[in-house]
């Protein structure tokens, strides 16, 4: 990509329509797309096509339910663990990209506007773990907490599951790494903190743009950049080791702030990184689409062309190894400003991984090796 390509990307105007009055404040869908499995449904693909749709109106619900089952593997081979769990299904946070929406289709829901508004609450999920962790064949693999859906999202606020699957981790020493957005996990500093002196967590805090025009069309419902800088440098003070999300980069967008992200976030106290680059799988190319040249209309055709050109003319790509990172001179760049500044910041230089060495059911004496 040639610098006059990068100097356009800082010129880039992220303020949105909001004089639309159809444009729908708080939420990052602004439409629900047609679940691919249901034959009859009511949707809106269009905020113009229907008069008495009043989704600004609609306040966020929360479906409870007692639930089967609460981790589950995870059979992509370019995800660094093998199982995750998630207390709640949709997210309020409401970021436009997240590849979680397509699976609130299984849930009988669109990937859009009810992903953020319908959010599915897994009453019974510490209770759950705690029969999942006392099967006498289950090793301590490390669980991902937050594998799909952000289990510190405002619903966090009023159940608590994610601290009760915590307390859980915390009394069978099992190892789990948490991702988030949200601040709310600095309520359980006191609970992590003593799981990190046992070397059974680690956390990761997703920082996507520095711009708050952006970030907040984009993921309107998490908290400042700055706000997790403090995140990091709170739980990292207490002890617990703390990284950093990158993603997704999105071309003409967000990707040439990569480097501040990294130093920001080294500087508060994180010592490993992630990034994911942009790719729009199912119903989110849709949803994105609409998104885009509702609050870019001048850069919309620039940026999706970017997407196309690190897909191999597409927007999205399955291939295991690939789909994560794109391909291309401008993914290309990208994984080159990763690897430089990584290095630059000395991140991801220490050897660490999750203790499973001292899992223990209740009643039963740890390993002692």
């Amino acid at each position: 990509m040639d610098n006059k390509l990068k100097q356009d990307h800082h010129k880039v105007s992220v303020t949105p329509r909001e004089e639309s009055a159809q444009y729908i404040q708080g939420r990052g869908a602004q439409i629900n797309t047609k679940n691919r499995f249901l034959k009859n449904e009511s949707t809106k693909e269009h905020v113009e096509g229907i008069d008495d749709w009043e989704e600004s109106n609609i306040p966020t619900q929360y479906l409870e339910q007692q639930s089967k089952t609460i981790v589950n593997k995870i059979e992509s081979l370019d995800v660094g663990m093998g199982y995750s769990m998630n207390p709640y299904a949709g997210c309020e946070h409401g970021c436009i990209y997240c590849y979680a929406r397509n699976v609130h289709e299984y849930w009988g829901y669109s990937a859009g506007l009810d992903f953020e508004q319908k959010i599915i609450v897994k009453k019974n999920a510490p209770q759950l773990l705690r029969k999942f962790l006392m099967h006498p064949k289950w090793d301590a693999t490390p669980i991902m907490l937050s594998g799909n859906t952000d289990c510190y999202q405002p619903a966090e606020q009023k159940y608590r599951l994610t601290r009760g699957l915590l307390e859980v981790c915390n009394e069978f020493n099992q190892p789990v790494g948490i991702l988030t957005k949200n601040s709310w996990i600095l309520k359980d500093k006191d609970v992590l903190q003593e799981m990190a002196g046992k070397g059974i967590v680690s956390a990761m805090v997703s920082i996507t743009s520095f711009n708050e025009d952006l970030r907040r069309i984009m993921e309107p419902r998490t908290t400042t950049a700055k706000q997790k800088l403090k995140v990091i440098e709170e739980l990292s003070s207490a002890g617990v080791r703390m990284g950093v999300m990158m993603g997704p980069m999105i071309p003409g967008l967000n990707e040439h702030e990569m480097q501040r992200i990294m130093k920001s976030a080294a500087d508060a106290g994180a010592t490993f990184t992630a990034y994911t680059f942009i790719r729009l799988n199912g119903a989110i190319k849709l949803l994105f689409h609409d998104w885009l040249y509702k609050n870019f209309p001048n850069h919309a055709d620039k940026v999706w062309h970017l997407i196309e050109q690190s897909h191999d003319g597409k927007v999205n790509d399955s291939r295991w190894g690939v789909r994560m990172r794109g391909e291309g001179n401008i993914a290309q760049m990208v994984a080159q400003q990763y690897k430089k500044y990584g290095k630059l910041y000395n991140m991801n230089a220490e050897e660490w991984s999750l203790n499973t060495k001292i899992f223990k059911r209740p009643g039963e004496q740890g390993k002692l090796f």
